[in-house]
């Protein structure tokens, strides 16, 4: 792969040259963020992995796409921190080829996660009868895998496309490497024909994941209009997936746009901006924002933490109003379900209620909830 290459060895990273002047302060924050990226992602994965009624596919999901963050993080923020040490920013080129590697797979997979998000949510909420059955454990399980690898390989081939290009420069205008701009030192236009068409193959593929998930939040906004029980659920689950996904968009919709037809007369400082938001608001915001909206996370961390006023339930909280909505240190016995609705039995109109909607029982001693994705029916006494 490497007789095809020029003379070019190494590769000079141009984006932090007219900063060099604030450097210490520039280290300082960079390791500030990349620490505290580092910190609330593992934290959200530890919480997951350790609490066992958290084992269920939207938060093994939840799981996957704090993992995903860190790997995209690490392929961008050790690099950055030691360029702002060094006099002198460069990289070698098997090592440019592999850091664009992982940036382009980072978010790639990241939208496939997505992806795979909104079809869980669509299933627990449009389908729930079927929900256990489909969103198996072993189907959680391909669907990561599928999320992981087919972004890998597929950018892997636009890498591999770009390493038989013959290369006039070594000079990249940018704090780290991408494919994009490494295709543009080209020597040969001519040569970048097939790059191009891979690439936009590539767009359109991931494009069409964007769609799927427009398709499938359609579906369950559809289905939560007339349902207060759905909307409860929609409100609590959906609405952390789409602010993700906007977040995410947004930040890569920029650097792409910025890539391809970006002004040379922008200041490096904004350019530099530009390049780096989807490796600074997504990792930082996506933990915060499960962490904060979703009760089993908040309880969990919170009871981990320390914090007397909060013990850790196994179902969601009733609504504010509702008698003994506060658990006193009782926790309620769990049964697993494995099965859909039973039918042909006496209790089959019961369970199929139970299945179907959102169940909620109060009384002066007692408070039940069942979700219909859930697999679990929690009791409390006051």
């Amino acid at each position: 792969m490497m007789h095809n290459v020029s003379h070019v060895r190494f590769f000079y990273l141009s984006g932090l040259n007219e900063t060099m002047n604030f450097k210490v302060a520039l280290f300082s924050l960079t390791l500030l963020c990349y620490c505290f990226i580092v910190l609330v992602n593992v934290a959200l994965i530890v919480t997951i992995i350790l609490d066992k009624n958290m084992h269920e596919p939207m938060y093994i999901l939840l799981c996957t796409f704090c993992m995903n963050g860190l790997y995209g993080t690490t392929g961008f923020y050790p690099k950055i921190l030691w360029d702002l040490l060094s006099p002198v920013h460069v990289i070698s080129y098997s090592g440019c080829l592999i850091q664009a590697l992982v940036m382009y797979s980072f978010a790639c997979s990241d939208l496939s996660i997505l992806a795979v998000m909104a079809y869980d949510r669509y299933v627990a909420i449009c389908r729930p009868l079927v929900y256990h059955s489909i969103m198996s454990k072993q189907r959680v399980l391909l669907l990561v895998c599928f999320s992981w690898l087919s972004p890998f390989c597929i950018i892997g081939t636009n890498i591999i496309l770009t390493s038989r290009l013959k290369l006039c420069s070594p000079y990249i205008e940018r704090l780290f490497c991408v494919n994009w701009a490494i295709v543009k030192l080209a020597c040969f236009p001519a040569d970048t024909i097939v790059n191009n068409i891979v690439a936009y193959i590539t767009i359109i593929i991931f494009v069409l994941h964007g769609l799927f998930i427009v398709w499938s939040y359609m579906y369950i906004i559809k289905t939560c209009v007339n349902s207060l029980e759905n909307r409860a659920k929609f409100m609590q689950t959906c609405v952390p997936h789409l602010t993700s996904l906007l977040t995410f968009l947004v930040a890569i919709l920029f650097d792409n746009m910025h890539i391809r037809y970006g002004s040379t007369d922008l200041p490096q400082t904004l350019n530099n901006f530009i390049a780096i938001e989807f490796l600074v608001i997504p990792p930082i915001m996506n933990p915060l924002i499960y962490g904060f909206k979703l009760t089993k996370i908040r309880s969990r961390i919170l009871a981990l933490r320390g914090d007397p006023d909060f013990d850790i339930p196994q179902f969601p909280l009733p609504p504010a109003g509702y008698p003994g909505s506060r658990t006193t240190g009782k926790t309620t016995t769990t049964l697993i379900l494995h099965s859909d609705a039973p039918t042909g039995t006496v209790l089959s109109p019961f369970l199929f209620s139970l299945y179907t909607t959102d169940f909620q029982y109060n009384s002066g001693s007692r408070y039940l909830q069942k979700f219909s994705d859930d697999s679990a029916v929690g009791a409390a006494g006051v």
